[in-house]
């Protein structure tokens, strides 16, 4: 059997007895999540909670003073951050921030592997972000929301984690450019679902996991998947050597795309440099 073939049958046989190392949702945001969900919170309770971790307040406050929240007074604390965020978006919005911790290694070539994947990640979602921004003008009856998109974006590709964790336990066989690459693309859609459903996310967070890099898995109605697979196409991510412009009609036609030009108008632009500045 090729060393290729190894790393997958483990991953397999992991997966198949529930024993595959799967990352936890970082402490501080699952105490986020659980604040959040109380239904008696409220934003000072919300701020005591962030506060807890230095790192992260400090990055709520560069998200606050953000071009992406569009205000010109810039905040000066924790508190006030939060305030302007607001309760409904500080939940995903901290927990997306939070994700970056698990992207962390002690071997060179996984944590240059995870470095890589985080950046992918982000420049996905900030085009995908962008995007539903622009739609969601014309587009006020919907369910769809960017607090929600923010975080499902962040962990679409949660999925190449297990693989590389993996890959770290057993360095000297499986820490490998070419074995990683095979591993990744069999195997990170479905340990990504299995990752959400530990940690208790379902729905849309299930399906873009499992999916986003299926373009044969289309969704009937406008769904976050849609515009994930929007950032994914517009950075590469996905169909690399493919025609964009034959990726992107299915967009034009569900009417999340005015035409083959948007992605580069100013107006995304515009938009797509104001959801970058809440990732610097």
């Amino acid at each position: 059997m090729s060393t290729e073939n190894a790393l997958l049958t483990i991953l397999i046989e992991k997966i198949k007895n529930d024993s595959i190392v799967l990352p936890t949702l970082p402490e501080i945001a699952i105490k986020i999540r659980e604040t959040a969900d109380d239904p008696e919170v409220n934003l000072t309770a919300m701020a005591h909670v962030i506060g807890q971790d230095p790192a992260l307040s400090a990055r709520m406050v560069r998200v606050a003073n953000s071009a992406f929240m569009g205000r010109s007074v810039k905040v000066e604390n924790l508190n006030q951050a939060v305030t302007r965020i607001g309760l409904r978006q500080i939940k995903n919005i901290a927990t997306a921030i939070a994700m970056e911790q698990l992207f962390v290694s002690k071997n060179e070539l996984v944590r240059e592997y995870m470095k890589e994947s985080w950046q992918k990640t982000v420049n996905v979602a900030c085009v995908a972000m962008a995007t539903l921004q622009i739609w969601l003008k014309n587009h006020k009856r919907t369910s769809l929301n960017i607090d929600t998109l923010t975080l499902v974006a962040l962990v679409h590709s949660i999925g190449v984690l297990p693989i590389l964790i993996e890959a770290e336990r057993h360095e000297e066989v499986f820490a490998n450019p070419r074995f990683l690459d095979v591993a990744i693309q069999r195997m990170a859609g479905k340990l990504g679902g299995a990752i959400m459903r530990s940690w208790e996310f379902t729905g849309e967070f299930v399906e873009v996991t499992e999916n986003w890099n299926n373009l044969e898995f289309q969704t009937e109605q406008v769904s976050y998947l849609d515009f994930v697979r929007i950032g994914a196409i517009y950075t590469d991510v996905i169909g690399k050597n493919a025609d964009k412009n034959e990726l992107l009609s299915v967009y034009i036609e569900k009417g999340i795309l005015p035409d083959l030009d948007f992605l580069g108008n100013d107006e995304f632009i515009a938009a797509l440099n104001d959801v970058k500045s809440v990732f610097v």
